[in-house]
């Protein structure tokens, strides 16, 4: 048994997180308040005391790792020379942005939606077109008929696709997925797919990889991948981008070797290959554990704040509350829990879309901790 309830004080390491006042309890960023796994740190240690931190090559191991982990994980079958190392997927999306599109082309999302994916378009001299998700009952779900009115705009070449999907927690199906892809075909739009919450779906849960869905999916798309989420380990800066497609995989790698985010730290392929090859049964109870968190936060929340509809998640450890009933900006919502209680959440008008009625909240945590914080959001919105 790993151990998820003792806490540790991340005070002090120029944590983004916990870069906060004394009072403050944070549970906004994607970043969990666990311990990576033990046989990551284990590995670690070994290379650190070799002493020696010199440029690295990515290592047959780190092909391995990946290629075996999604086939045994999520039953999809990667070809070696389908994968790259890149430093980060949102390095990965922004640098294929950049390669793929000329400045005031049109970039597809579907929205609220991560909301890092605006920056990657905006900073590259792109406009941003939503293609909002229908919200009725509680639940997401994807307008075809408004995606491919907007996939047919001729300005727009590119989609970035999330999934899971990140606010909401959303796995979406094979059918959705191909249906995704056959417009984008049709339409002659790549699709950039984010997949880095994958590994971090409900126990008995597991998602479909966009490229998996059909040939169509596996032709027109870049897949981003990372252990990062998974096992706490965004600040070691690792990640893999996996295309099929050789013509477009040419022009990806070319783009993250102009960029310089296609080669590792001395740490990064250290740690991927000792998270996929070791890091399976930590991974497990850490779903666990999220799993027990979601499911407290959830009774919580239906008989201490009832006001608040939490949209059900299948994905990832973010947990999108719908305050609609508070009639207030989410900005606004965020801004007075803060300041009356110290708990620090994201306010969901940053992820675009309908996002402005929602606050999203990081269960990744000791239960001790989310216990606090549950307690704290009530007595805020109260």
């Amino acid at each position: 048994m790993y151990d998820f309830d003792s806490v540790v004080n991340r005070r002090g390491t120029h944590s983004l997180k916990w870069d906060v006042k004394e009072n403050e309890l944070p549970m906004w960023v994607a970043d969990m308040d666990f311990r990576t796994a033990p046989e990551i740190i284990e590995d670690l240690k070994k290379r650190l005391e070799h002493g020696i931190f010199g440029y690295t090559d990515i290592s047959d191991e780190w092909y391995d790792a990946y290629i075996n982990w999604w086939k045994t994980r999520h039953t999809y079958i990667m070809k070696r020379e389908w994968l790259m190392f890149c430093t980060g997927v949102v390095p990965a999306i922004s640098s294929t942005v950049r390669k793929l599109t000329t400045p005031a082309e049109k970039v597809l999302i579907q929205t609220p939606v991560y909301n890092i994916f605006y920056n990657s378009i905006l900073n590259n001299g792109c406009r941003v077109i939503e293609n909002p998700l229908r919200y009725a009952d509680g639940n997401y779900s994807i307008d075809f008929e408004d995606l491919e009115k907007k996939l047919s705009d001729p300005q727009i070449t590119l989609m970035i696709f999330c999934n899971p999907q990140n606010p909401a927690g959303k796995i979406w199906s094979k059918d959705e997925i191909e249906k995704v892809g056959e417009l984008c075909f049709k339409h002659h739009v790549t699709v950039i797919s984010d997949e880095i919450h994958c590994d971090l779906t409900d126990p008995g849960r597991d998602y479909v990889p966009f490229a998996s869905a059909s040939e169509i999916c596996r032709d027109i798309s870049i897949t981003c991948i990372s252990p990062t989420k998974a096992f706490n380990i965004a600040g070691l800066q690792t990640s893999a981008i996996c295309i099929p497609n050789e013509a477009l995989r040419n022009r990806v790698n070319r783009a993250i070797n102009t960029d310089e985010v296609a080669e590792p730290n001395v740490f990064a392929a250290e740690a991927a290959v000792a998270a996929f090859t070791k890091g399976e049964r930590w991974l497990d109870e850490l779903r666990e554990y999220i799993y027990a968190n979601k499911t407290a936060a959830k009774s919580f929340i239906e008989t201490e704040i009832p006001k608040v509809t939490l949209v059900p998640s299948e994905a990832t450890y973010l947990l999108w509350l719908d305050c609609s009933s508070f009639k207030r900006k989410s900005s606004e919502l965020a801004a007075g829990i803060r300041k009356e209680t110290g708990l620090y959440v994201s306010s969901g008008e940053i992820f675009g879309g309908n996002g402005d009625m929602f606050l999203r909240i990081n269960i990744a945590c000791p239960r001790s901790v989310l216990e606090d914080g549950l307690k704290r959001l009530k007595k805020g919105l109260d």
